[in-house]
């Protein structure tokens, strides 16, 4: 069915512009012109965008287990997450789907679990519901997953994550600090040393595991360290071989992002120093952050302020990160604080991930894209306040799929 929506102001990708938008057979078929359609929506008074494309969102796993080892069945917990999704704006979603050497929450059968039960409900979600393998790369069990995940029809991304030896750096270096992971500077901790309980407290909670059985796991997984670069490397030309895109998560030094780029990695998600995305902007890399650093007016571990990063050229793409409302929420804050246009903001959730993630079928209101869209009640601007918008209607390929009040 045809639908040609009217009366918007329309977040184009050189600006905004009040105009009409026609769809036709799952695409964008007309801009502003008198095209006719089998249905007409007056979208007077809303703003019409871009759904939202997010390439980084683990809120999921508290429709997992929403409290330490209280477990809820996945496929409830997905069909939330997908609702959830809709609700705010996403028409794409990547699961950071942590595949770590941890018992529970994030091992890796319990990561099969999950992309079993989400292949198995991919005819009911209203997003589509992609992957990000958040490999944490001393989980060697993985590997198989990983490449049957890589053979498959839709392909995930791949990203290197090694909150081990993040675990494992001396007592007195602070995580943005840290070395490369495997240069000969990297100074390790004592894992005896009493301080390590403060900082495998919550991880053990997670896994299931007392404190003292996570500490010897965790130092029966550190002494497979010289294994990884191996692991790593085979496993970045397999993801390489189908163009599967590539990140390094929490990027410290100059060294770390040379070393993944070499790899093929060529998105640096999180990175934690200023200089080490001055070097990935540089190089042409592609750089994300938190929205929710943004929507907090900061990071809430001491990292660089995305709201300045932003500003300073240096993000190409917000991420929900663990809070899917952060997304719009971001934007809004964004504008607010009069960082960017707002076409040039509204980029950073859709043109700068679909341009990362490959995906050239959406991202943008251009004819012949996927008519993936949102109206979004925007309120106007209040002094000295974020008055949040709210997606009234999304539509995916075209159909209606979420509807809001007002939509």
């Amino acid at each position: 069915m045809s639908m040609r929506i009217t009366g918007a102001r329309v977040v184009l990708p050189e600006g905004i512009e009040e105009t009409s938008v026609t769809l036709a057979e799952g695409r964008i078929a007309a801009i502003g012109s008198d095209t006719r359609a089998e249905t007409e929506l007056d979208a007077t008074g809303l703003l019409l965008a871009p759904a939202m494309i997010d390439v980084h969102g683990d809120a999921f796993e508290r429709q997992l287990m929403p409290r330490p080892n209280v477990f809820f069945p996945v496929d409830a917990a997905i069909l939330d997450t997908d609702r959830q999704l809709a609700g705010n704006g996403i028409a794409t979603a990547y699961h950071a789907l942590t595949l770590s050497w941890e018992p529970g929450l994030r091992a890796v059968s319990a990561g099969r679990a999950f992309l079993d039960a989400l292949a198995r409900l991919t005819p009911r979600l209203i997003a589509e519901n992609r992957v990000q393998l958040r490999w944490e790369t001393f989980a060697a069990e993985a590997l198989p997953l990983i490449e049957e995940m890589l053979a498959g029809p839709l392909t995930p991304s791949l990203a290197f994550n090694d909150h081990l030896s993040m675990t494992m750096r001396d007592y007195d270096i602070p995580i943005q600090d840290r070395a490369f992971e495997f240069s000969p500077a990297f100074a390790v901790a004592d894992p005896d040393d009493p301080r390590m309980q403060g900082r495998i407290g919550a991880k053990a909670k997670r896994s299931g595991l007392g404190e003292g059985e996570f500490l010897d796991l965790m130092k029966t997984t550190w002494a497979t360290r010289s294994e990884v670069p191996a692991r790593l490397a085979a496993i970045a030309e397999k993801a390489r071989a189908v163009g599967a895109p590539m990140l390094s998560h929490d990027d410290t030094q100059l060294e770390t992002r040379d070393y993944f780029r070499g790899l093929g990695a060529r998105i640096s998600e999180f990175p934690m120093q200023v200089d080490v995305a001055k070097a990935a902007r540089d190089a042409g890399d592609r750089i994300i952050f938190g929205a929710p650093n943004v929507m907090r007016g900061g990071s809430h571990i001491g990292s660089p302020g995305a709201a300045d990063m932003v500003e300073a050229g240096l993000c190409d793409i917000l991420a929900s990160d663990y809070f899917y409302p952060a997304m719009l929420a971001a934007v809004a804050r964004l504008h607010h604080e009069r960082r960017a246009p707002l076409h040039r903001l509204w980029s950073l959730v859709t043109a700068g991930p679909a341009a990362a993630m490959g995906l050239t079928d959406r991202g943008q209101i251009a004819e012949g894209l996927r008519a993936d869209l949102i109206l979004v009640d925007w309120p106007e601007r209040a002094a000295g306040e974020v008055v949040p918008p709210a997606v009234t209607r999304m539509l995916r390929g075209g159909r209606t799929v979420y509807l809001g009040l007002g939509g």
